[in-house]
């Protein structure tokens, strides 16, 4: 073979040898490119997949607060459905339970909150009228109008020297209910509510009203 042929078979042998680095750099850029695209698809899943996660926990998370917060609201209502209060508001105490004095037979057997003729008097907890109007509802005419509510574990409370009586008997009232408004009738020296604890539900059965609503947690 003459040289002249040797060196234009050298040329081809490596033109094609070229060509060959050139396709194969090219399919390597393609395959590359392809892994990158490939990556930032995965990328952007993984990253949509934590948002809705995150969403998904974040409303999960207020969910759970309602809940409670609900819980917790019936938990108050239930606490305060059962509480005691006093039977009005804005006073001054007076007369106490026990104390000596001309106005009783014997003791008062109360406790007085001074208040004006017409304000409100409540339930100071939650149970049915037994007794309810003049002659101190049938415990005797120094109690003027009064009314008497039972509550629960042989409880009673009493209402005495009323100006207007809003309750019939049987009647079945909530804690902190409108029942009367306060006034001076019966044995009185001025406005004001009496009022008793009693384990039955007439006059000689009353104990300590004060001790027995502050130990329902009521400040008296």
């Amino acid at each position: 073979m003459s040289p002249r042929v040797t060196s234009r078979s050298s040329r081809t042998t490596a033109l094609r040898t070229r060509a060959a680095v050139l396709a194969a750099g090219l399919g390597a850029s393609v395959a590359l490119g392809a892994g990158v695209a490939a990556a930032a698809d995965t990328t952007a899943a993984s990253t949509a997949s934590g948002a809705a996660s995150a969403v998904e926990a974040q409303a999960a998370a207020q969910a759970k607060a309602a809940t409670a917060q609900k819980t917790d609201a019936k938990t108050a209502a239930a606490k305060k459905a059962a509480s005691w209060i006093d039977p009005v508001k804005s006073y001054k105490l007076s007369a106490s339970f026990a104390q000596a004095g001309g106005m009783w037979q014997s003791t008062h057997s109360g406790q007085d909150f001074a208040v004006p003729t017409g304000t409100n008097v409540m339930a100071a907890h939650g149970g049915t009228v037994v007794k309810a109007g003049g002659n101190g509802a049938g415990d005797g005419p120094a109690y003027g109008n009064a009314i008497v509510i039972k509550h629960g574990n042989g409880t009673y409370s009493q209402y005495a020297h009323l100006s207007r009586i809003d309750v019939k008997i049987g009647q079945v009232v909530k804690t902190g209910q409108h029942i009367a408004q306060s006034g001076s009738t019966g044995n009185s020296s001025g406005p004001h509510l009496h009022f008793e604890i009693r384990t039955t539900a007439n006059y000689g059965s009353a104990v300590d009203p004060v001790a027995f609503l502050r130990s329902k947690g009521v400040t008296v």
